[in-house]
Parts: structure tokens; sequence; C-alpha cells
């Protein structure tokens, strides 16, 4: 009877074992899963980041461009002009944002709290 009742938590020990395998490898399936899930989330706001500085840069440009023509008087070129600069910008921020380019050197204010002052 024992023998019988040690058999049957064996079985049991063994079926169990399978299933936690089983559980383990489904587990680690969906870790690897959400991490992709969760680098692509990150592509695409980075995407949407770089999209939209450049965007409003271009934009930026264009209205002060034209705000500038209409009260100046000066009919395209206040436009050209500034719509350039702001596609500029636009492509320096992108740049900036990637890494490509080295963000703008602070400046410092006469002794700060280091004692070190730029020498301005």
């Amino acid at each position: 009877m024992t023998d019988d009742r040690d058999d049957g938590l064996e079985e049991r020990r063994k079926r169990l074992s399978a299933k936690l395998a089983d559980r383990k490898a489904e587990d680690a399936a969906e870790a690897k899963r959400d991490a992709q899930s969760e680098e692509s989330r990150r592509g695409m706001a980075l995407g949407f980041k770089l999209s939209s500085e450049f965007i409003s840069a271009v934009a930026v440009g264009a209205i002060l461009g034209f705000l500038l023509d209409r009260f100046a008087g000066t009919s395209p070129w206040g436009m050209i002009v500034l719509l350039l600069l702001g596609f500029c910008a636009g492509v320096l921020n992108v740049l900036r944002a990637v890494g490509m380019v080295a963000p703008p050197p602070t400046m410092h204010k006469r002794g700060d709290e280091n004692g070190k002052g730029s020498g301005l």
C-alpha cells in the first residue's frame, strides 16, 4: 500500500516538475516578447520626439518670418531667411538629441560655488 502511494506521489511529482518546466519556458518567452515590445516603444517615442522637434523649429521659423514680412513689409525675404534658420535649428536640435553634436557650453557666472569664474 505504501509502495502504491509512493509511486503515485512520484508520478505526481514528475508531472508537476514537467508543468513547472513548461511554465518557466513560457515565462521566459513572454519576458523576451515584453523586452522587444519595450524596445519598440522606446524607438517610436524617440522618433516622435525627433520629428516634433524638427517640425516645430521649422514652423516657428516660418511663422516668425511671416510676421516679420507682414509688419516690416519685407515681402518674401523675412519668410525665406527665417524659414531657413528654422530648418537649420531643427536639424541642429535633432543632431543634438541623437548625440551627434555636443550640447552647447554653459556659461558660468563670476564667483560661482566652485570659486572658478569664466573670466567674463
